[in-house]
């Protein structure tokens, strides 16, 4: 699992509306990645919704923010319309990059253990080195943390 001052695992994936998006095409700007168990839930909505209204503050702070599940970009496509998203969301629909930021863990819900993605966000900065993790997110005020973190890296 990387941690602070790792160099962040490269990735090229996927996205929403079509495209890939490749980490080591971003270097030279902050990258926010948040983890999230599926979409259209509860919390994975609502949490996407607060990087979206806040898309604007990131890219001011410098960073580019992305969304990542192991849904298919037909799901994520989905999941963009019904709620109105302007988050990229990249798909890792075989978990590659899941277990390569060791994310991907069991999970215990009501005594049944299986295995899934831990709400996760890991800023990177613009060297791609990992300045920051949260791991077993609360969705509460984590978008205004993670913001703050950025600016932090910034200034």
């Amino acid at each position: 699992m990387p941690d602070v001052s790792d160099l962040a695992p490269d990735f090229t994936l996927p996205r929403d509306g079509g495209g890939e998006i490749s980490l080591s095409d971003l270097r030279g700007r902050a990258v926010v990645l948040f983890f999230y168990p599926r979409d259209d839930t509860p919390g994975c909505t609502k949490e996407s919704i607060g990087f979206s209204q806040d898309l604007q503050s990131f890219a001011d702070a410098g960073a580019q923010v992305f969304g990542i599940s192991k849904d298919t970009v037909a799901k994520h496509d989905k999941f963009v319309a019904k709620h109105d998203l302007t988050t990229p969301l990249l798909s890792d629909a075989d978990g590659t990059m899941c277990e390569d930021y060791g994310v991907w863990v069991e999970k215990n819900m009501y005594g049944r253990k299986s295995m899934g993605i831990q709400r996760s966000t890991f800023l990177i900065d613009a060297q791609g080195k990992i300045a920051r993790v949260w791991h077993k997110v609360k969705v509460d005020g984590h978008v205004a943390e993670v913001l703050d973190a950025v600016r932090a890296l910034q200034g």
